[in-house]
């Protein structure tokens, strides 16, 4: 049990067999649960074992972002982390409220981990390393989904490496773009014997949705408001992988711990939200990889400035973002003096 855990989620909903079933897990293994509401959230939502934050309550906190973050965005999920930081959390996990976790969802959470390293110049579909489907994750640039992978499973080095960000992965509706809802079959179901980490120079999106960052790597959790909804999470993903490089730090993804009993959306809507991913996301990247950063703790906030001022000249951001993203950058610096 390791009370230094924090689980954040963000909902609108009244609680459901997937929050129920997170609760559970968290009072199990004495980790703390923050739920960040917003407009439509129910007024009398109650789940015992979570500290669930309205509208209100919110805005009640000492907290600058707390003012400034647009509603009815998932954007404002900041807060939880805010939160978190807080409450000393060393440890964040981050999932939505239609993932329900398997028992193994406190694995892997060994920040060291001996695993097979990608390192090369390249988009990697991840998740073709854990099925033979057709599949893709959500973020992966179109003209990137057939191309091969660099090596086979047998003939990747393996290599003790340092993992501060871990993205777990979701079986039955795992996190796809619109383009596959739409013309792809679910459910599927990935490998539970492999974990891959990505190294310098390797891309592959990674989502919110089963996510642990360690204390280290905070501040990259910031999500941008100043966008469309289906792509925070996938440009918070690249701008973190930018950052990772510098600091040696590899991304790990692994096998699934949850499994997704997806919330209604509109796919035609989603295919919107998403098509300004699928025409800029490799560009995006290519900008995030000529940028000249510098290695250290203490350099993660300029940066992450650096990473979203490119962002804001390509036009991809508004330029709202870099206000609000300071924001974000004085709370995580007044919390942790």
């Amino acid at each position: 049990m390791d009370s230094k855990v924090a689980l954040v989620v963000t909902s609108i909903a009244q609680p459901n067999i997937a929050l129920k079933k997170l609760s559970q897990c968290v009072q199990d293994r004495n980790w703390s649960f923050i739920i960040i509401g917003d407009v439509a959230s129910p007024a009398d939502f109650y789940l015992e074992g979570c500290d669930f934050y309205n509208l209100s309550h919110q805005l009640a906190l000492n907290l600058k972002f707390a003012q400034s973050c647009p509603e009815r965005h998932y954007a404002r999920k900041n807060i939880g982390y805010l939160l978190a930081l807080q409450n000393n959390a060393e440890i964040i996990i981050e999932t939505d409220d239609d993932n329900i976790p398997y028992q193994n969802f406190e694995n892997p959470r060994q920040r060291q981990q001996t695993a097979p390293v990608i390192s090369e110049s390249h988009w990697i579909n991840v998740y073709r390393y854990f099925t033979e489907a057709n599949i893709w994750p959500r973020g992966l640039p179109l003209d990137t989904i057939n191309k091969p992978l660099p090596d086979t499973w047998e003939n990747l080095e393996i290599a003790l490496v340092d993992c501060p960000i871990q993205q777990g992965l979701a079986d039955r509706n795992p996190d796809v773009d619109a383009i596959y809802r739409l013309t792809l079959p679910l459910p599927q179901d990935f490998r539970r014997d492999r974990r891959l980490a990505l190294s310098r120079n390797s891309w592959c999106p990674f989502n919110s949705q089963n996510t642990t960052w360690w204390r280290d790597t905070f501040p990259l959790l910031y999500l941008p408001a100043y966008c469309s909804f289906r792509m925070t999470d996938i440009w918070r993903s690249f701008v973190a992988q930018r950052i990772a490089w510098e600091n040696n730090w590899h991304i790990l993804f692994h096998e699934p711990t949850v499994w997704q009993e997806r919330n209604e959306h509109n796919l035609m809507h989603d295919f919107e939200q998403e098509v300004v991913g699928y025409l800029h996301n490799y560009r995006l990247c290519e900008a995030l990889q000529e940028l000249n950063l510098q290695s250290g703790q203490d350099k993660l906030a300029d940066n992450m400035r650096i990473c979203y001022e490119k962002l804001v000249s390509l036009s991809i951001l508004d330029r709202k973002e870099l206000e609000l993203l300071n924001i974000w950058l004085e709370d995580i610096n007044f919390l942790t003096k």
